[in-house]
């Protein structure tokens, strides 16, 4: 999935990719599940906005019912951090560029991965062969760099 920086600049834009994430078939309420008379309620915290059934009278937004339901996160801040995870940027990391808590930040994240685990698909995959570089992303990668001997290879032998 691409995350483009442009879009992050737009809250409206960002608020739009969510949205079509969370309700890919449209927008609908989350107790009668009408999609036709449903008007804004309240544009408190626009651009996401409440909206109230005109058939059960439920007031909801569109994180209702969601991953985010009841986050107080502006829809540009939320993209950012689907972004950092997606890229796997470090939690520390993204909660100084989000100037933000980190400890928030490391349980929205791990409520998160664990959704988005629950959702992958337990199929075993079509193909007969499987690269090793699609299961092991990372394999041989080493956190630090090797030691080295500060002595010359002759002063260690004698």
């Amino acid at each position: 999935m691409d995350f483009p920086l442009l879009d992050v600049m737009d809250e409206g834009a960002c608020y739009a990719k969510l949205l079509q994430l969370l309700h890919p078939d449209g927008l609908v309420c989350p107790r009668c599940r009408a999609r036709e008379g449903l008007r804004v309620h309240r544009r408190h915290r626009e651009p996401v906005l409440d909206y109230q059934c005109d058939h059960c009278g439920r007031v909801f937004n569109a994180w209702t019912g969601t991953v985010l339901e009841g986050t107080p996160r502006r829809p540009s801040t939320v993209w950012l951090i689907l972004r950092g995870i997606a890229q796997g940027t470090p939690t520390a990391q993204l909660a100084r560029e989000l100037k933000c808590d980190r400890m928030k930040l490391l349980f929205l994240r791990h409520r998160w991965q664990a959704l988005a685990r629950q959702a992958l698909c337990q199929r075993p995959l079509p193909d007969a062969v499987t690269e090793a570089d699609e299961m092991y992303q990372n394999a041989g990668e080493k956190r630090y760099s090797a030691s080295r001997p500060r002595g010359s290879a002759a002063a260690t032998w004698q």
